[in-house]
């Protein structure tokens, strides 16, 4: 199966954009009249044929469509501190798009160590593990935002910080309801400040553990995804 990303696909005129004609052209050598699948990120998942190959806009007609193609019964929104080793981050994003994920929020905390991102390179490593998984809903990434800012806006989900205070927390596995929305925070290296904490106890948050081991941000908010997943499955 060769998969392609359109998105904002336009149906009365059908085209990858360069680098996925470039693909499909100088990689695979896929020729015209050949057969290719092609998802718009929305959820419609579609089988195509080409009509042109060119390397840089292919056109391709529509010869099936298959709307909500996966659709998923909940919604999760995770947000995360940027790792100081951007690799970790991509690894998190890569496997929780795998995994299954709506939205990713990168966000800058008082402890944080990294405070830029590279958002073109995190998408990009979005879109491979969406056509890797043969998915047809692209999560949507943020802008590295405030986590005061975040915290401030109104969200219509179920709200979790996870953090490692020695204070009172409710075990994820209990904590979570099915079918629903959820919006989790999981903080830098040093973890969330106490302050930051309190904050969001403030404003509807509630606290949670993921277990007994110390993990490492990118693990927490995979294992985050996980227990979301697991749950609705």
């Amino acid at each position: 199966m060769y998969l392609f990303y359109a998105p904002g696909l336009d149906l009365q005129d059908c085209f990858l954009n360069e680098e996925e004609s470039r693909h499909c052209c100088k990689v695979l050598r896929l020729q015209k009249e050949g057969t290719i699948e092609v998802i718009d990120g929305k959820g419609n998942f579609y089988h195509a044929k080409i009509t042109d190959a060119n390397p840089k806009k292919t056109r391709f007609t529509i010869l099936q469509t298959q709307h909500e193609f996966g659709k998923r019964n909940h919604y999760l929104h995770m947000v995360i501190a940027p790792t100081k080793n951007i690799e970790r981050l991509e690894w998190f994003v890569e496997k929780a798009t795998e995994i299954g994920i709506d939205e990713i929020t990168p966000i800058l905390c008082q402890r944080s160590e990294r405070k830029t991102i590279n958002h073109e390179r995190l998408n990009k490593v979005i879109t491979s593990a969406v056509k890797q998984s043969l998915k047809a809903y692209h999560p949507k990434l943020n802008s590295l935002t405030d986590l005061s800012t975040l915290i401030n806006v109104p969200a219509n989900a179920q709200k979790w910080m996870a953090h490692c205070m020695d204070t009172e927390k409710v075990p994820i596995k209990e904590a979570l309801r099915p079918q629903q929305n959820y919006l989790i925070l999981i903080g830098p290296e040093g973890d969330f400040s106490p302050q930051e904490i309190d904050f969001a106890l403030k404003n509807q948050y509630q606290a949670i553990t993921l277990g007994n081991s110390r993990l490492r941000t990118e693990t927490a908010a995979l294992e985050a995804c996980f227990e979301v997943n697991f749950l609705n499955r």
